[in-house]
């Protein structure tokens, strides 16, 4: 594990390096596909480095339906861990990425996402017009969670759900695909401790959900509470990854 992530800060930062270049020398639409191909591929590598350690056994065959997704689509997965958008991108070549304004900032992590035109989290209205307008002009694939971080320590399934994914897909007239992500560790989830480790492999499960529309005269609001209850029923059924209770001390 100190192997892959000593693998992350170096790759990281030579992304970055090679990153804040080619923001000025690049015209912005090639930008954004060097941007995300770089990304792509370290997360890959990273992917197939802890499978080949026997660090984590991953089921991800399920987004390869993604590929035959035409035009553009909301990637909605719950949020169970650091990694997971590391795990989802590693699979989606052309996704476009919702993430903190403190991750652009990061001098690991930041140079490659600006180059990729990964869109921060800021106020509500402007996030919804960037999303949508990148999702309309640039036919991608827009990574989001739903929830807006982590799924707390002690909730049962996920955290309340947050309107900007129903927002983006009323505004922008794209499908959400809600993902269900499952594993056997609370590893890096919130409220882990970071000096803590957990028991490897570490097993994990992608599963793709079918496509789902704001339907006509239904509320943002509405259309959240439905996605909410889509991720409630998937993830609170039997499956051998199913999330196990923490009880508060």
């Amino acid at each position: 594990m100190a192997g892959g992530l000593l693998y992350w800060g170096v790759a990281g930062l030579l992304i970055t390096a090679i990153s804040l270049p080619l923001l000025v020398i690049l015209p912005c639409g090639k930008a954004r596909k060097v941007g995300r191909w770089m990304l792509h591929h370290a997360f890959r590598i990273f992917v197939v480095y802890l499978r080949a350690m026997d660090l984590v056994h991953a089921d991800l065959s399920s987004l390869d339906e993604l590929k035959k997704q035409p035009g553009p689509v909301i990637i909605a997965p719950n949020h169970t861990s650091l990694w997971d958008a590391v795990f989802l991108i590693s699979k989606l070549p052309e996704s476009i990425c919702i993430m903190k304004k403190t991750i652009l900032a990061n001098p690991v992590l930041g140079g490659g996402a600006k180059l990729a035109g990964y869109i921060p989290n800021g106020s509500s209205a402007g996030l919804v017009r960037t999303a949508s307008n990148a999702l309309c002009e640039q036919s991608g694939q827009l990574l989001l969670f739903p929830e807006g971080t982590r799924t707390r320590r002690f909730v049962r399934w996920i955290n309340p759900l947050k309107g900007g994914c129903a927002l983006i897909a009323r505004k922008s007239g794209v499908p959400v695909r809600p993902v269900f992500i499952r594993s056997n560790t609370r590893f890096t989830e919130k409220g882990w401790p970071l000096w803590k480790r957990p028991d490897f492999p570490i097993k994990l499960s992608i599963e793709l959900g079918d496509p789902m529309f704001p339907e006509e005269g239904e509320s943002a609001h509405d259309f959240t509470r439905r996605l909410e209850e889509v991720f409630e029923r998937n993830l609170s059924r039997a499956h051998k990854l199913r999330r196990q209770v923490v009880r508060e001390a």
